[in-house]
Order: C-alpha cells, then sequence, then structure tokens
C-alpha cells in the first residue's frame, strides 16, 4: 500500500469507530416517556404453573412467548432459600431490549441444555445474540429442556449420567466471560 492509501483506510477506519460508537450510545439509550420496563425482568425456568416459564408480580404470571434472543452477558450459580430450603440456582443473564435474568435449578435439564450448549461454543460464536428457547419434555410434564441457538443454527450438545458438570460448568463460564471481555 502507498501512502494515500494507507491514510484513506484510517480515515475510513476512524469514521467507522465514529459511527459504530454512536450506535453503541443509541442502543444503550434508556426509553423516554411510560413503559413498563424499568429494570431487569426476572424469569423463573419451570413447568410449575401451567406454562414453560413465568415471571413473578406477586402471582405467577405465564411467560407466552417462546424463545428469548440477546447477549449472553452472565451465567452464575447462586445458592438461595426456596419454600424454606436452601437450594442451588443457575442465573443466566440475557441483554435484549432490557435485561433479562433467567433462573433455573443448577441441576435441571434445562440448566444442564444451557451449560452443555454454550461449552462447546467459542467466545467469537457468543459475541452474536443467542436465542434461548424452552422445551417441554415428552414423557414427563414436569420436565424442561432448553435449545440454544447462535444465529440460525441450533447448538447440539449432549450431555449424560457421567458428564462431568463441574468442568462443564467452568467451561460454559469461562466461555461467556471471555466472550463479554472481547473487543473486535
Amino acid at each position: 500500500m502507498n501512502p494515500q492509501e494507507n491514510s484513506d483506510l484510517l480515515a475510513a477506519l476512524m469514521r467507522q469507530e465514529e459511527l459504530l460508537k454512536q450506535l453503541v450510545a443509541a442502543i444503550n439509550k434508556p426509553k423516554l416517556g411510560l413503559h413498563s420496563e424499568a429494570g431487569s425482568c426476572k424469569i423463573y425456568c419451570n413447568r410449575q404453573h401451567g406454562g414453560l416459564w413465568y415471571t413473578l408480580n406477586g402471582e405467577p404470571s405465564d411467560v407466552p412467548q417462546t424463545a428469548l434472543t440477546g447477549y449472553l452477558k452472565e451465567l452464575r450459580f447462586e445458592n438461595t432459600e426456596r419454600r424454606k430450603k436452601e437450594t442451588c440456582k443457575l442465573l443466566i443473564t440475557i441483554q435484549a431490549d432490557r435485561t433479562y435474568i433467567l433462573e433455573s435449578g443448577y441441576d435441571t435439564h434445562f440448566s444442564k441444555c444451557i451449560l452443555a450448549a454454550i461449552a462447546t461454543l467459542t467466545p467469537e460464536q457468543l459475541y452474536s445474540p443467542i436465542t434461548l428457547q424452552p422445551t417441554p419434555g415428552t414423557t414427563d410434564e414436569n420436565v424442561l429442556f432448553c435449545r440454544v441457538w447462535v444465529e440460525s443454527e441450533l447448538v447440539m450438545a449432549s450431555y449424560n449420567e457421567q458428564s462431568n458438570w463441574r468442568e462443564v460448568s467452568k467451561q460454559a463460564l469461562a466461555v461467556t466471560k471471555a466472550a463479554n471481555e472481547m473487543v473486535l
């Protein structure tokens, strides 16, 4: 490349960077006016109240949408008390039109599906939005699975009784953290 081509390329890259900054600022702007989306939305992922997932605003409220698409921001395990018993939950933070926090038992099929799928991905794949699709079990009405999609591709990840969940979880958490630290 000659000096003029280098200069033109640098100017184009700087314009592109400025446009990207403006786009990010526009995406991060809060909604103005009246709306019902302040704060985050916690979604409980189980079939306890008739649907596939639900929210709690006093009473359980079924979430009619069949999938959630956004950026995976965090996977974490949290010990909490439910029905006067200590239990461990997997919390999945998705950034979309607002922040969604999905909660599922750490050892449920829903959690295992997500952990197994995320553990097979690269940070570059997680830099794109993912889609989580709760799927009911066919033989047991209490079982809830989760399909994970990256763009239009279903992530195929199997697991069984011999799966080392400590290692699968570590890998899924590490990939998620690396994706969120990426600067492209």
